[in-house]
């Protein structure tokens, strides 16, 4: 059977970019959404048509209970599970520290931190030699937010970003022993629907002078690298934290 990934966030982004080249390098894609519905299967769809296999599952992954029903899913589809990506993100309108309150900061790590938390954990039950497994693959993604602390945009991304750093890190050495490779892809700025999130459709265009290189990144060129952490092409990689962020 083709080797199984589970991508949180796949509807749209780096998500999406993600699952369309996992499926041209032979993977069985699950592609989860919150709520993007129509988007989830109209690229499962995509992938079909070109040959490849793809079934779109949702859950919000803040949510424990809705979690432990995307796993069972995808036992119940594949029996099996050999990457997850950590995608799923989100951000809120940019304001500085003394405007956000507690409800924005709990929504915030919810979905970043605690939906990945959550994730990895019943990733790592399926596939930990520990229990039974055969071992595989955690890729985060982080973000440069996590070093470069976005002030007056949306710190709270930022350290939501560096917990995800730290967990990387951490579980790396913690599953290591039992086949499992955990690594983190932290992209710079990057042309996708999040910043109209922020409150900045364009924030791209307007920050691309900061970047060396002068310009933002594609979901395609954060995709590349994904998929490299997640193959064998990376085998002796466990607990890296790869910038794509232009030379920022």
């Amino acid at each position: 059977m083709d080797k199984v990934m589970l991508i949180t966030g796949a509807s749209r982004g780096i998500g999406a970019a993600t699952a369309q080249l996992a499926a041209r390098r032979g993977y069985a894609v699950c592609l989860n959404y919150r709520q993007r519905a129509d988007a989830a299967e109209q690229l499962a769809q995509r992938i079909r048509q070109a040959g490849g296999r793809a079934i779109t599952l949702a859950a919000d992954v803040a949510d424990e209970k809705q979690v432990a029903a995307l796993f069972a899913a995808i036992d119940r589809e594949f029996g099996r599970l050999d990457v997850l990506v950590n995608n799923a993100g989100m951000l809120e309108r940019q304001m500085r520290l003394e405007e956000m309150d507690a409800a924005r900061l709990q929504r915030v790590f919810a979905t970043n931190v605690q939906g990945s938390f959550l994730c990895a954990r019943e990733a790592i039950k399926r596939m930990s030699t520990a229990h039974g497994g055969r071992g595989g693959a955690i890729v985060n993604l982080s973000s440069v937010a996590a070093r470069l602390g976005a002030p007056n945009e949306y710190i709270d991304y930022a350290a939501a970003k560096a917990a995800i750093d730290a967990m990387t890190i951490g579980l790396a050495k913690e599953v290591a022993a039992e086949g499992i490779r955990v690594n983190a892809v932290r992209p710079g700025v990057v042309y996708t629907d999040i910043h109209a999130s922020g409150g900045e459709p364009d924030r791209v265009e307007r920050v691309r002078a900061s970047v060396p290189m002068a310009r933002g990144g594609q979901p395609e060129e954060i995709a590349e690298a994904v998929l490299w952490l997640a193959s064998d092409q990376a085998s002796y990689t466990s607990g890296a934290l790869l910038d794509v962020a232009g030379g920022r």
